[in-house]
């Protein structure tokens, strides 16, 4: 079975490890790498440009720090090697400003975080399930 390389994006412990432990019950094989804040987020992605350690998808809050989700999606989505990395934004928010936002920054879905837990865990299982299972994500860019 092939590894997906996942990149997490959330300053929120307890989402982060509730995304983990839902990714890691449906049993495909995912590498899971973690980002705190949009800054960290975009080191990350420029140290390996399209090596490697390059994520085949990001899940991504809009309420970071140093630098929101919404900024770092603008930066990806302009950057001729991670561009065509498909970036979820998983959020608490259900703003329309921020629906906005993320889908004219080329966001590739947009999903409020359930604040029931077993919604988000099933919510975690259907993103896995789509974007993993059913959907082709490009390989990185050489």
């Amino acid at each position: 079975m092939q590894q997906i390389h996942i990149l997490l994006v959330d300053d929120n412990e307890g989402d982060i490890l509730l995304t983990r432990e839902a990714l890691d019950e449906a049993r495909i094989i995912n590498k899971i790498s973690i980002a705190y804040d949009g800054l960290e987020a975009l080191r990350f992605l420029k140290s390996d440009r399209g090596g490697a350690n390059t994520p085949d998808l990001i899940l991504m809050d809009i309420n970071l720090p140093k630098m929101n989700g919404t900024e770092v999606l603008g930066i990806i989505k302009t950057d001729p090697d991670l561009k065509r990395i498909p970036v979820i934004m998983l959020t608490t928010s259900s703003a329309e400003k921020d629906i906005l936002t993320s889908y004219d920054n080329y966001a590739n879905c947009y999903i409020t975080k359930p604040v029931d837990l077993d919604r988000f865990m099933d919510v975690i299982r259907t993103i896995e399930d789509f974007w993993i299972s059913i959907v082709k994500l490009p390989k990185s860019v050489q």
